[in-house]
C-alpha cells in the first residue's frame, strides 16, 4: 500500500459527518454483510456494503442530495440543472433535484439502459438523448447549459465526493480493520470519496480502483501519470464507461490507491452471477466489478478482511438474462 497520504482540502470530518446528516434525511444507512458464501468463494472474509439498497438503487444518489442541498441553499434562484450520465448520476440527481424542488434536465448517449432511462423520467428528469457514448452527451450537455442557463453539474465535484463518501464513513466506522477494499471507478467519485473518509478517519486501509478492459483510461491514467483518454468505452458495465478522466480525481487515486485492477465484461458476469447464487441481491456491471478483482486478486486474499463496494442494482433485464438466467452456474469455492 502506498505510505503517503493524501493532505485534502476537499473536506474535514465535521463536514463529511454533516453531509451523513442530510443524506441521513432521505435514506437510511445501507447494510454492510459479511456474506459466508461469498467468502468462501473468495478465500477470504467479504465484507459487502450493499449500494444497490438506496432509493435509487445506486450510490450516486448520496452526491446528489448534498450537491443539490448546498444549490438550493446558496443559489435558491437556479433555473434549474443539467447534466449527461449512463444511469446512476441522472437518477442521483433526478431525485435529489425533485426533492428540493429544482427542474432536471438529464443527457444520455443514444442506446443507453432503457430501465435507468424510464427510471430518470419516473424520478421528475426531462432526458434527451444525444450521442454515441457518455463524452457526446456530456459535451452536448455542456453546450445546452451555457446556452440555456441551466446549471451543469460535472460528474465530479466536490459535493459529490462528499456525499457518496459518506457510505465509506459508515463502512470503515462499521468495520475498521478492513485490510483491502475494492472500488469500481467510472468518473472517479467513488473511489475519491473512499480514500477521502479513510484518511479523514486515520485508517490503513488499501484501496484497490477498478476498471474495465474495454474502458480503462484510469487504469492507463494511473499509470502514466497524467490524463490518457481513449477512443472508445464499450464495456456493457456502462458505470465504468468512461473515456475522458477527471484530472482532481486522477490526483486523489494516485495518491491513495495502490493499484487499479482491470477486468473483462466475462469476469464481471461471472461476479454478477456469484452475487446472485451467494447473497441473493442482483448487481449491475459496475457494481459487480468490485468482487470481480477480488475474485482476479483472490491468491493475495486468503485469511484478510476484505470489503467490496456494490455500488448499485440498475442492470437491464435483457442483460440480466445474458449474464445470469441463461448462463450455468459454476462455483469455485475455497475454504477459508
Amino acid at each position: 500500500m502506498r505510505e503517503d497520504r493524501l493532505e485534502t482540502k476537499m473536506f474535514d470530518l465535521k463536514q463529511l459527518e454533516h453531509a451523513h446528516t442530510i443524506v441521513g434525511a432521505a435514506m437510511p444507512p445501507t447494510p454492510a454483510h459479511a456474506w459466508p458464501l461469498l467468502s468462501e468463494r473468495l478465500g477470504a472474509t467479504a465484507i459487502v456494503k450493499h449500494e444497490n439498497h438506496t432509493p435509487t438503487g445506486a450510490f450516486k444518489v448520496r452526491g446528489g442530495l448534498v450537491y443539490l442541498d448546498r444549490l438550493k441553499r446558496e443559489r435558491p434562484g437556479t433555473a434549474g440543472i443539467i447534466s449527461a450520465t449512463r444511469g446512476n448520476h441522472g437518477q442521483s440527481l433526478a431525485f435529489a433535484a425533485r426533492r428540493y424542488g429544482v427542474p432536471a434536465t438529464i443527457y444520455v448517449p443514444h442506446g443507453n439502459s432503457v430501465e435507468k432511462n424510464q427510471s430518470m423520467r419516473a424520478f421528475g428528469a426531462d432526458l434527451v438523448e444525444h450521442g454515441d457514448d457518455f463524452q457526446e452527451a456530456r459535451e452536448e450537455a455542456y453546450r445546452r447549459a451555457e446556452a440555456s442557463g441551466l446549471e451543469m453539474v460535472p460528474s465530479f465535484h466536490s459535493d459529490l465526493v462528499m456525499g457518496v463518501a459518506t457510505y465509506a464513513l459508515e463502512l470503515l466506522r462499521a468495520a475498521p480493520d478492513l485490510d483491502i477494499l475494492y472500488v469500481p471507478i467510472g468518473q472517479g467519485s467513488g473511489i475519491c470519496g473512499c480514500i477521502l473518509a479513510r484518511d479523514l478517519l486515520g485508517l490503513r486501509t488499501e484501496i484497490v480502483g477498478v476498471q474495465s478492459t474495454e474502458a480503462p483510461s484510469y487504469a492507463l491514467s494511473f499509470a502514466a501519470g497524467a490524463v490518457v483518454r481513449t477512443n472508445s468505452s464499450n464495456t456493457l458495465a456502462d458505470g465504468m464507461a468512461t473515456r475522458v478522466p477527471d484530472e482532481d480525481a486522477l490526483a486523489i487515486i494516485r495518491k491513495g490507491a495502490s493499484h487499479i485492477v482491470q477486468v473483462t465484461d466475462d469476469e464481471v458476469a461471472q461476479a454478477v452471477r456469484a452475487y446472485w447464487t451467494d447473497t441473493h441481491n442482483l448487481a449491475e456491471g459496475a457494481g459487480a466489478a468490485a468482487l470481480a478483482a477480488a475474485l482476479q486478486e483472490k491468491a493475495k486474499l486468503r485469511g484478510k478482511r476484505v470489503g467490496l463496494i456494490l455500488t448499485g442494482g440498475n442492470i437491464d433485464f435483457d442483460l440480466f438474462q445474458k449474464w445470469v438466467a441463461s448462463e450455468p452456474i459454476v462455483a469455485e469455492r475455497i475454504a477459508v
